[in-house]
Parts: C-alpha cells; structure tokens; sequence
C-alpha cells in the first residue's frame, strides 16, 4: 500500500510521490485532490478548485507574488512509478514539472506567515493544446488572479533564473503551380521546384539577436515541414512550406507577422498557429529582489511557456524551476535531488525574509 501523501516530508519525498501520481493531460482529477486534501485544512490559506486547477492563496495578505504549475504530464513511456539513482529521481515528469510542482505545493504547506502575499495556482491541460490550458480558463473567467508584482512559474530551468519567453507563429507558405503527365512536363508549372525559391530566403536569412530588457535573444526561422505531390506521373500544381519563427518578446504578434510577409513576398502565406512573447520585466522591484536573491544570474527563455499569460496580463513573470529542459518528456528524464532541495531552501528564506 501507497504512504500516505504528506506535504510535511522532506521535499525530495514530496517529488516522488506526486510522481507516483499519473495525471497525464485531462486527467489530473486524482493529484488535483490530493493537493487540494493537503492543502485546504491550512489555516494560514484560503483553497478553491476550479475543474482540476487549484487555488491557493495566503490569508493574512493580499497576494502580490503567484508561482504556479502544471499538474500534468505528457502520456507514459514505462516511466512509473518513480526510482531513486544515487542523487537523481527519475520519472515521467521528475523534471517536466512533478519537482517543481512539489517545491510550490510545500511552500504553500509550510510558509505559513511571508513576508509577501502569495498566490499559489496549479492548473491542468498544459501539455496539450492551448484551448484546454487551466491558466489560460483562469485568465479568461478570473484575470484578477494573473495580477501581481511578479509571476514565478516553475517550468524547468535548471535551477537558474529564464526570463520572459520567445513567441512563436507557424505559417504555411504556398507555391502554385500547374498540373500536367510528368512525360509532358513541359506543359505544365512544377510547384515543388518553385518552393526552391522559398528554401533559398531560408538558408540565406539572417536571424536577429536583439537585446530585451538586458537579455539577449535569438531568434529562429525555418522550414519544419513540407508537402507536396500528386501522383508518380502528375507534375504537382501545389506545394506548401511549413515555417516555424520564433520570435524576441520585443516584436508583437503583428509584427512578426508583418515581417514574413517582407521575408516571403511573392508568396501566398496564412497563419496557422501563434503565440506571444513574455519580456522578462526585469526593471520591476520585485523581480529585481528575487533575481538577486536566487544569485542573480538569468538567461533568455528559448521557447514558449505560460508566462505569456502573465506577460499580457500586465505581469512580469520569470521561468525557475528544477531540471534540465532538454531532457523533459524523454524515458529516463530525471532532475538532481541535490537541485531540488536548494531550490526550494532558496525560496522558502526568499518568501520569509525579514
């Protein structure tokens, strides 16, 4: 039989048993109540769920810090439950967020009296497409809880501090041409050959690497897929590039989108997915204390995560949690045990410093 889950264990404890917890995307029911059951007897918090996003903030002051994270994971791959190697833990979701989840669910368990109002959200459906998103329902139904001085979301970061994030659009760029018997190619207009001019601007595009907030970004345009092709013998009248950019928080949505137009004019282009930046917001007290309590080092973000939300709501937001990104969602992710109780150390005397 399963221990007890205990919010007072030892944090690394803490980690392995939400791990333990399966709660792949649309079905986190399970380890939503469970933190809710740890959670809703403290005297010092006020807990409500919504669907499977819980919501707990400190009683004794308005809340001008949230940190929150996902509950879920993406599926399984023979990856449960849990093992301890040495000073690693591995598991689905040990780094992609269980570790940081943890760290955030026993912050709100035992920091009773912060020296800050703390809002702690965790929230279901990030790994899967936006639509579902739990913070995304939260911001649209109750933007007022997305409103802080800062906004600490623990994606992993490997322990260092990841300003803001990049935004992201994905576009199809379309070649047309015209249809004929490949015997008689003459007779018609290749499309797959035209979108030779679209790989050219490609390969011979310069990314920029602009400076935001006094981090440096670089940015990424390129091709991720391509379709074309009717037939063995037919010369195609259609073909599409699918092009990824990603983008600097410094250029809005429109702008971005105004610069592929520039980059492929001359081609038909339509917009299939996109997301904004975060700027890191760096200049704000409040972020600037935590940035200098957590060592003072930050990088750029290099993708997209949910402190976009915060972003457009008006709230500087940072990535800091535990683990190595480049490892989330493989077979053996893992996050160092070591990295786990520091961080969480660091945070518990950031919230109760004098």
């Amino acid at each position: 039989m399963a221990a007890p889950f205990d919010l007072s264990a030892d944090v690394v404890d803490v980690a392995a048993a939400l791990i333990d917890i399966p709660s792949e995307s649309h079905q986190e029911n399970q380890i939503a109540g469970v933190l809710e059951a740890a959670l809703v007897d403290r005297s010092h918090l006020v807990v409500r769920r919504s669907g499977n996003t819980l919501i707990a903030e400190t009683v004794a002051c308005t809340p001008s810090v949230v940190i929150c994270g996902h509950l879920d994971t993406v599926p399984a791959a023979g990856n449960l439950p849990h093992r301890r190697v040495g000073e690693r833990l591995f598991g689905l979701g040990a780094c992609d967020m269980k570790s940081g989840l943890a760290i955030a669910a026993k912050l709100a368990h035992d920091i009773e009296e912060p020296r800050l109002g703390v809002r702690y959200i965790f929230y279901d459906c990030e790994e899967v497409a936006a639509v579902h998103n739990g913070l995304a329902r939260v911001a649209q139904d109750q933007p007022q809880l997305l409103d802080a001085d800062l906004a600490i979301v623990m994606e992993p970061s490997n322990g260092v501090i990841e300003g803001g994030c990049q935004g992201t659009i994905r576009v199809e760029v379309a070649v047309a041409g015209e249809r004929a018997h490949s015997a008689r190619s003459w007779q018609g207009d290749n499309a797959i050959h035209g979108a030779e001019e679209i790989l050219t601007r490609l390969g011979a595009y310069s990314a920029r690497e602009p400076e935001v907030d006094g981090l440096r970004y670089r940015e990424g345009l390129n091709a991720v897929g391509i379709r074309g092709g009717v037939a063995g013998n037919v010369i195609p009248d259609e073909c599409v590039v699918t092009i990824n950019y990603r983008f600097a928080p410094d250029r809005s949505v429109p702008e971005a989108i105004a610069h592929l137009q520039e980059v492929f004019a001359g081609f038909d282009l339509t917009v299939v997915d996109e997301a904004p930046g975060a700027r890191p917001g760096l200049q704000a007290p409040t972020v600037a204390a935590f940035v200098d309590a957590m060592g003072g080092q930050v990088e750029p973000k290099y993708g997209w995560t949910d402190v976009a939300r915060f972003s457009a709501a008006g709230t500087p937001a940072v990535n800091f949690g535990p683990g190595d990104p480049t490892i989330a969602h493989t077979v053996d992710e893992s996050v160092s045990v070591e990295q786990i109780r520091s961080m969480y150390a660091a945070m518990s005397a950031w919230l109760q410093a004098p």
